[in-house]
């Protein structure tokens, strides 16, 4: 296989007469493209298993790196650039893929070093910055061999006064378990809660087979008189690659009371292999500087939606079968963040809005679905979507043999089993995250 990606290499670069080109060297050239798309995560405490800071380090990957990068497998961005631009899009141009090329082909010199420029600095403990306040998940420790584990999480805190959050950001601390969370927060007043620390911490909802009441009791989350208190949905999430979205000041956040907790609804472990895992993530705080004006609301068609799948989400074995979800929106919306979600047998995601008119609002397209990659893409202004549009998501899953991702050899039946969050049943949704519309929204930016 090394071979072969070399030769292609070495074809390319001769069809394309690259030889007669300046040498491609790493401080010049081949570190400015890594630590701008590459090193936030392939770096020392970074999320990737290997680092590409220095020239050691990316000389080792020198092939590889070009190889992946030309089959558009790396830097990881599933969604069609072409059919619609986001914010923070990793892409890279055929320019800076030919320069990958080139200096793997032309044995990885490394240049003057006092031409290697400064590596950026990135936060410690964050996507998006340095938190103002960070507030430990419960540990949790997977035995070896364990299957998907499904939590729900109590995380209380304990503020001096009410105030905002620009951005609440769930951080993993074993990236390769930790698949998703779905996280709410519990609103208490202050007289009303003397303890929010009180009760437990976890409730394994498939091993101790109880019901949300009695699980929410469990916690201790009630009021002190046994009343129940409000509960503000979808505060904190997470899904592999994806990243807190921060707006513009004024935009979206949310407001935090004295007392509160997070309650993390899945907090989903995925299968370990035979070693023993122990998790310790958290959560980060960014407060907001001004109160939000325009607090962001959210929908989502197809599971547990505003919207069924059509037909319904049951793939028999050894079939490619594509569904629809449609919901037709009442007013004119503002749309900030899509967010398509699909499992293992996932193999295309489009998105987009019809209108009265009878035109196309593109949303997103994801040709080739990729379950380890599933971003929150933010547009980089908002979409006015009119009245009477409908919201339209297609999927199509693919149960054969021929797909490399199917957790069942040979394939069998797979469905949503009632909205079942386990990697090896399926779902289909299409989060959209909106403002009411106002005159201007278009022209507003959210980079």
């Amino acid at each position: 296989m090394r071979k072969l990606m070399l030769a292609g290499v070495a074809m390319l670069l001769a069809a394309c007469g690259n030889g007669d080109r300046e040498t491609v060297t790493f401080t010049e050239q081949v570190a400015p493209l890594l630590y701008k798309n590459c090193t936030g995560c392939h770096r020392p405490g970074g999320s990737a298993h290997f680092s590409l800071v220095t020239w050691e380090e990316a000389k080792k990957y020198a092939k590889a790196n070009a190889y992946v990068t030309r089959q558009r497998i790396m830097p990881p961005w599933p969604a069609d650039p072409h059919y619609t631009s986001f914010v923070g899009q990793r892409v890279l141009d055929e320019k800076d893929i030919e320069i990958l090329e080139r200096w793997a082909a032309n044995g990885t010199p490394m240049g003057p070093e006092d031409k290697l420029p400064k590596l950026p600095d990135y936060p410690i403990g964050s996507e998006t910055g340095t938190p103002d306040m960070r507030i430990p998940v419960p540990p949790f420790r997977l035995p070896a061999n364990s299957p998907d584990r499904f939590l729900l999480v109590k995380v209380p805190f304990e503020l001096p006064n009410d105030t905002f959050a620009a951005l609440i950001e769930f951080m993993p601390g074993r990236s390769n378990v930790v698949h998703h969370v779905n996280g709410d927060m519990v609103r208490y007043a202050y007289e009303q809660k003397k303890d929010v620390y009180a009760g437990g911490q976890f409730v394994d909802m498939a091993r101790d087979t109880v019901g949300l009441k009695q699980a929410y009791e469990l916690l201790g989350l009630p009021n002190d008189d046994g009343s129940w208190p409000a509960l503000q949905k979808s505060v904190v999430n997470y899904l592999p690659g994806v990243f807190g979205q921060r707006y513009p000041e004024g935009i979206g956040g949310y407001r935090l009371p004295r007392k509160g907790v997070f309650l993390l609804n899945d907090l989903h472990y995925g299968f370990t292999k035979k070693d023993e895992v122990f998790d310790s993530s958290y959560i980060n705080i960014f407060f907001a500087k001004v109160p939000p004006q325009r607090p962001l609301q959210e929908f989502q068609l197809g599971t547990w939606g505003v919207a069924p799948v059509e037909p319904n989400l049951v793939i028999e074995a050894n079939t490619v079968k594509t569904v629809y979800s449609r919901y037709t929106i009442p007013a004119d919306i503002s749309i900030l963040t899509v967010n398509p979600h699909m499992h293992l047998l996932g193999k295309r995601f489009k998105g987009y809005a019809l209108t009265p008119a009878g035109d196309t609002i593109r949303l997103v397209s994801i040709p080739k679905w990729d379950f380890n990659w599933q971003y929150f893409y933010t547009f980089k202004k908002m979409v006015r979507v009119p009245a009477g549009s409908t919201i339209v998501a297609e999927g199509v899953y693919d149960n054969t043999r021929q797909n490399p991702n199917n957790p069942f050899s040979p394939p069998q039946e797979v469905s949503d089993k009632n909205g079942s969050m386990k990697a090896t049943d399926e779902m289909f949704q299409f989060i959209i995250s909106y403002l009411p519309y106002q005159p201007g929204d278009e022209s507003f930016s959210l980079e």
